[in-house]
């Protein structure tokens, strides 16, 4: 099967879930083609407002459409929503608690040629400050879509961080997205990799070298990063006694804060965390995963790593 962004996948979803709800209206800050929240606006022109280049702007109102009963979509790259418009994020719809859905789009290192300013590596981080704040970073074309169907049926603030990347599938039409919930992918015993995003798919193929060289790795894939699915990290720590998790996105408050924050207080082990700690450059995105080690092959080393933490 083609592989398809999950950009691509918001803009689909919005028309597949959005227009037949009236009260879903779509915000973008003059980046449509790219958020491809211009997909919503060819078929629903009446509930879609250009904010043009005024990101704080579009989040306030945003705010205001949500508190008239609306369904507030507000659409840019992922660096103008989570860090230019923060301010605004935060006061005017996570403090009031409004039923306002960020599509945050192009997200990560994935952006490639943009380079570092367009890099977006804090914004889980960011948002996971605001209370109340749902965070989802689906990992392909399926999820990303039944993200944004779950967005319109949760009540409150929601964070949706898409990508550039097009990228294989990894579900069939059987399944079922839940909010809060993680995904076990695949069992194991001597170690779980937990990732997010772009890279469930890392994980997978790194899952299965270490299956080649006769350890057996736990995958899960944790698409709600906030509300974090305790119950699943808990148990992976309990059974498995080492995790490494993977994420495009800084080390520092994203995936891997997240899930050694349960670790610690529910079943300490040893945690290593993959995820880049400087800014990005430009280059092909291929080239950056391996150049900031967002690979299946370091992967496999932070897992024999774990496992040899292990008491």
């Amino acid at each position: 099967m083609a592989k398809v962004a999950t950009r691509v996948s918001y803009g689909e979803a919005l028309v597949k879930y959005g227009v037949p709800n009236e009260n879903v209206v779509v915000l973008d800050a003059d980046l449509s083609k790219s958020t491809k929240t211009d997909t919503f606006k060819k078929v629903c022109p009446e509930r879609f407002i250009n904010m043009g280049i005024a990101e704080a702007d579009m989040m306030c109102v945003a705010a205001g459409l949500a508190t008239c009963g609306k369904i507030a979509f507000a659409s840019t790259f992922a660096m103008f929503a989570a860090g230019r418009a923060f301010e605004q994020i935060r006061n005017s719809i996570g403090y009031p608690g409004l039923n306002v859905k960020i599509g945050a789009t192009h997200a990560g290192i994935s952006v490639g040629e943009d380079g570092a300013s367009h890099q977006c590596l804090e914004d889980i981080a960011l948002m996971r400050t605001i209370p109340g704040m749902v965070i989802i970073n689906p990992a392909d074309d399926r999820e990303a879509q039944l993200a944004v169907k779950a967005a319109i049926e949760h009540q409150g603030p929601v964070y949706m961080r898409f990508g550039r990347l097009a990228v294989d599938d990894l579900y069939d039409d059987d399944y079922k997205f839940e909010l809060g919930k993680g995904v076990m992918l695949r069992d194991g015993k001597d170690a779980t990799i937990v990732a997010t995003g772009l890279l469930v798919q890392e994980a997978l193929k790194a899952a299965k070298i270490l299956e080649d060289e006769g350890i057996s790795a736990r995958v899960i894939n944790i698409h709600t990063i906030k509300p974090l699915d305790e119950e699943i990290i808990t148990a992976a720590a309990k059974e498995t006694g080492a995790i490494v998790t993977a994420e495009e996105h800084y080390i520092m408050g994203g995936l891997g804060s997240a899930v050694a924050e349960v670790v610690c207080k529910n079943a300490p082990c040893p945690v290593k965390i993959i995820g880049t700690e400087e800014f990005g450059q430009s280059g092909k995105p291929a080239e950056l995963f391996e150049a900031y080690g967002l690979t299946a092959e370091n992967i496999v080393k932070n897992v024999k790593e774990a496992i040899k933490l292990k008491k």
